[in-house]
């Protein structure tokens, strides 16, 4: 069964994520250690929060170069809510520089009339890369969970795996770009799409291992 190090910087619910790796069919394993990141098959990084702590506690931790070294290994990485955002450049949220791994800023939803700020609740994606491995065994237009005020806003379109409509404004909902995956919305909140989308995720570490 694959490993899958769940990265804990004190900024998210791990335990309904590894509920999730679970029952996907891999083993989770919550960790802060740098070594059992590089040995794990895999890596996500979750998070709820706001983004200055997060990236501050990722480098009280001494995370972000293992991070960093995990994706550029090619093995497969998916980052979930906070854990999307502080892969890009900076945010409006805050001062800190986030890792920059995504070039791109973070911004905040726009007040308009008849929306509600944070973006919470189910909402539709529109699959911008279809052909997604994320995205596998899914209904057109998959409904997914969401709670946030920020959204990414990444310099090159390309790496768009998905977009989601609030009010008038559409906005990234997931990037993708080789083993490099990460999500606005929660899967592990998501029903059995969500369920879906980190099956997906665990096959895609099954085929790594196999190849």
């Amino acid at each position: 069964m694959p490993v899958i190090a769940v990265v804990d910087y004190d900024m998210g619910n791990l335990h309904s994520v590894c509920k999730g790796i679970e029952k996907a069919g891999a083993t989770p394993k919550i960790t802060d250690s740098a070594k059992e990141i590089s040995l794990a098959d895999a890596v996500v990084l979750p998070g709820v929060g706001a983004f200055d702590p997060a990236v501050q506690h990722l480098r009280e931790r001494n995370l972000e170069q293992p991070i960093k070294d995990a994706i550029l290994s090619g093995k497969p990485f998916l980052g979930i809510c906070l854990g999307l955002q502080i892969l890009f450049e900076s945010s409006a949220e805050g001062t800190q520089p986030g890792l920059g791994i995504i070039k791109g800023k973070v911004r905040r939803f726009q007040h308009e009339p008849g929306i509600t700020i944070p973006h919470m609740g189910w909402n539709q994606l529109e699959l911008t890369q279809p052909k997604s491995i994320l995205w596998e065994h899914l209904p057109a237009n998959p409904w997914v969970y969401f709670v946030h005020s920020y959204y990414v806003d990444p310099t090159d379109p390309q790496v768009r795996a998905a977009t989601v409509t609030h009010g008038t404004q559409t906005i990234t909902a997931a990037i993708a770009k080789e083993n490099l995956m990460a999500v606005q919305f929660h899967p592990e909140k998501s029903s059995n799409i969500g369920l879906q989308i980190l099956s997906n995720f665990v096959s895609q570490v099954r085929e790594q291992i196999a190849a």
